[in-house]
């Protein structure tokens, strides 16, 4: 990280990474590493923390996806609730763009929080101009 950012945002793409121990997935770590060495709060949407959730558990299992989920809390992520206001920016996102519902919520709570999106999903590339996007690809 060049700059030390408000906070960073995991979309649930980097964290399926991260879980999956794919590619990408070091990098998760290390961007997750960085940010705790610089006391950056990581944050997810809970709708995104939802979609970890059910990723996980259509491959493996309910406990599984628990497990999952545990473990990310038990690596500091906080867990972002949808709010109105949440709610409102990401509905205008989606209505101006074509982007899953669920990716809005990750793309609203980097605006809200000023914060740096972590993703390497190409739906993000539809608001790249408004919010700060670290790319894993």
């Amino acid at each position: 990280m060049s700059r030390k950012p408000r906070s960073i945002v995991l979309d649930s793409w980097a964290v399926i990474a991260y879980l999956g121990d794919e590619e990408a997935g070091s990098k998760v770590a290390e961007i997750m590493a960085d940010a705790h060495e610089n006391k950056v709060p990581l944050k997810m949407a809970i709708l995104n923390v939802g979609e970890v959730w059910y990723s996980v558990a259509r491959q493996t299992s309910e406990n599984e996806a628990d497990q999952a989920i545990a473990e990310l809390k038990e690596l500091g992520i906080e867990f972002a609730d949808a709010d109105w206001k949440l709610t409102r920016i990401a509905a205008a996102y989606k209505s101006k763009h074509k982007m899953s519902y669920a990716d809005c919520f990750a793309a609203a709570l980097a605006k809200e929080e000023r914060a740096e999106l972590v993703t390497g999903d190409k739906e993000f590339k539809e608001v790249q101009d408004s919010i700060k996007i670290v790319w894993l690809l």
